[in-house]
């Protein structure tokens, strides 16, 4: 080597010096093609990752706060009232219903079990609604109960994988990144993503994670502590003006970096990623300073109450992201914190259902009140659900002695409700057996959910994909119908 050359740093570079450049003209196309295709627009063009994006079609939905029972809410408890339960209460199951797998349980060795909670007609719809929820019921109206949820999950971690990713393994991009990535954000300052804990959850982080999508599309994790967020803060023995100079150097060389590789979708989001962080110096914990809502206000999300304060404090910072532009929220009630076992209601499901409705049925009623007034329903999507439902049976674990009074994971059948968003609310749609077995009537799969959910956004399922691994994929693989979507908004 002469002494004028230096050694080649990459291979990109190794290729453009030998042989006359020649074999970087094929390494280039093909790279190029490949960050073409799974790129999003806004990172093709060298901008913002979050820059918003127009929807497929016009829609009234623009964001999503996602409310999450961790371990599984028992659907025959609380949106979907079965009678014939009461009639067949403690009598084996009928086989005209057959047999299918749970995690602990074989059904013709238990017996049914009748729902504890009184079922009422609510508002002018008459949505029946369980008493477990008696705060969210004064707005049966603004209700969709979908009755006829099912996936194949009867395990936490795989249930929980198919409601927030559309797939039972580990691996694909949660429902919020799918969102984010084709929708951008409405916030410069905050990020488009966020999630808000109550303890760990069983699937972990890949519930919120971007999975084969760019990093930046994943969600951030809001604490109720301080700080919010970890290592957003700026160290204190660096000065404001110094961090500035630091950042505007460093962006300086990216910059220069990017646009000798105009194909580098990866440096262009990690810059976006430098530039949000260091807005959300100041934009973080402003957003999370409650200081100047009203007495009425925390009185109306629970705060005043230590039952329900913790969730409370999260359901009303939902409000705060969104109505400064956020476009995903995911609220998480249940996680493992303490003795709590969340929403998992092997022994004495009655009581452990008494006790979480307590914590979490005013403080969704309030963001709902409070989105509400403030014209932000017509703009935000609610959803409600969990991992699955809970058995119409007892549960059959030798470890809870086949508890009389508890029920198995059921994830054949189960409810979830939508508000907001445009939906036309005080309906039910699609329905289980007679004892709330299995999806029956409009079966939904986890699919027709997602579908549903973007088509809310004014997104086609079908054409958000992303190239990965030789093939476009999407949030809904290739099945999903957003049919629902009709039947949410008519």
């Amino acid at each position: 080597m002469t002494p004028h050359f230096s050694p080649a740093r990459s291979r990109r570079e190794f290729l453009e010096r030998s042989g006359l450049g020649f074999g970087s003209l094929a390494a280039s196309w093909m790279l190029a093609r490949d960050s073409a295709l799974a790129a999003p627009p806004a990172a093709n063009a060298g901008m913002n990752p979050f820059t918003p994006k127009k929807p497929h079609f016009d829609a009234k939905g623009k964001s999503v706060i996602f409310l999450f029972m961790h371990g599984g809410p028992s659907h025959v408890d609380t949106f979907d009232p079965k009678p014939l339960l009461a009639t067949l209460d403690g009598k084996p199951v009928p086989a005209s219903f057959g047999k299918v797998d749970f995690q602990f349980t074989k059904m013709d060795k238990v017996p049914l079990l009748a729902s504890r909670r009184a079922f009422k007609k609510r508002g002018q719809s008459g949505l029946e609604v369980s008493d477990l929820f008696e705060n969210v019921a004064k707005h049966a109206d603004d209700l969709a109960v979908i009755r006829s949820c099912h996936h194949d999950g009867f395990t936490h971690v795989t249930g929980q994988n198919w409601m927030n990713t559309g797939w039972a393994r580990v691996g694909r991009p949660s429902v919020g990144s799918w969102v984010v990535y084709g929708l951008g954000s409405e916030s410069e300052n905050l990020p488009a993503y966020v999630v808000m804990l109550d303890g760990g959850i069983k699937a972990g982080a890949p519930s919120w994670g971007s999975g084969f999508l760019p990093a930046a599309f994943q969600g951030t994790v809001l604490r109720s502590e301080n700080p919010p967020i970890l290592n957003v803060n700026r160290p204190a023995e660096i000065a404001e003006t110094e961090q500035k100079k630091m950042f505007d150097l460093l962006q300086q060389f990216n910059s220069d970096h990017r646009n000798a590789r105009a194909g580098d979708t990866e440096l262009a989001a990690r810059m976006a990623a430098y530039e949000l962080a260091f807005k959300m110096q100041i934009s973080v914990p402003e957003v999370a300073d409650i200081s100047k809502e009203s007495e009425a206000t925390r009185r109306l999300y629970g705060l005043d109450d230590n039952m329900t304060s913790e969730f409370g404090m999260q359901c009303l910072m939902a409000r705060r992201l969104v109505e400064r532009g956020v476009r995903f929220v995911q609220l998480y009630s249940g996680g493992k914190k303490g003795s709590e076992v969340g929403w998992d209601g092997h022994n004495e499901c009655e009581q452990n259902h008494d006790f979480m409705a307590r914590k979490v049925d005013k403080p969704i009623a309030g963001l709902l009140d409070d989105l509400k007034s403030r014209g932000l329903l017509d703009s935000t999507v609610v959803l409600w659900g969990g991992d699955f439902g809970r058995t119409p049976f007892t549960d059959g674990a030798e470890g809870g002695g086949g508890n009389r009074n508890g029920r198995d994971h059921n994830p054949y059948g189960f409810s979830v409700w939508m508000a907001g968003g445009g939906i036309k609310g005080g309906k039910s749609i699609g329905s289980t057996d007679e004892i709330g077995l299995r999806a029956q009537q409009d079966p939904m799969t986890m699919h027709d959910l997602h579908g549903s959910l973007l088509g809310l956004l004014g997104v086609d399922h079908k054409k958000l994909t992303y190239f990965f691994q030789g093939r476009d994929f999407r949030l809904t693989d290739v099945h999903g119908e957003n049919v629902f979507t009709q039947r949410l908004l008519s």
